[in-house]
């Protein structure tokens, strides 16, 4: 089964560019030439986006594939499909990785064991159930990268289909 989503590679040195596109085609096993541009938001860091195709599963292997670059903040979505639930994966270097299950309508869906955990951390004065429920949502990923969506509003986007 396929599904498709979007990688949004929000800010990366310019030096970590070829990497980055080494690690997608990587995972999605074709050539990619992603098309950078200067992230406004930080300075000597370029931002890059494409739409993919490939089965599911294939948004948590970009995540894992980029997940351990220090200066790299990136986003990667996939759409609910037949045989599983969309996702959202959201990281940056301050706050690593941020991942979410999504429903047909891109609503996060948490598990139950996760909201009783935070309410039992709350309960006992460990911290903010506000806090816990902002962590849940990834508020603090979102805090972190709102600067860097809006920045590259007008980008090209680019399709690239998984070869099976």
């Amino acid at each position: 089964m396929t599904t498709r989503g979007v990688l949004y590679v929000h800010s990366a040195p310019r030096a970590l560019c070829p990497h980055v596109e080494w690690a997608v085609a990587g995972v999605l096993g074709t050539r990619v030439n992603l098309d950078w541009i200067r992230q406004p938001a930080a300075p000597g860091t370029w931002r890059s986006e494409f739409s993919w195709q490939g089965e599911d599963g294939t948004a948590s292997k970009l995540a894992s594939a980029l997940r351990g670059w220090h200066l790299l903040r990136f986003e990667v979505t996939a759409e609910p499909c037949p045989t599983a639930e969309g996702e959202r994966y959201s990281c940056t270097p301050d706050l690593g990785i941020f991942h979410a299950v999504t429903g047909i309508h891109g609503d996060i869906l948490i598990p139950e064991d996760r909201l009783r955990a935070a309410l039992v951390r709350s309960q006992r004065g460990e911290s903010e159930l506000e806090a816990e429920l902002a962590k849940l949502l990834g508020k603090p990923w979102d805090d972190e990268l709102e600067p860097f969506r809006y920045a590259g509003e007008g980008a090209p986007v680019r399709w690239l289909h998984q070869v099976v």
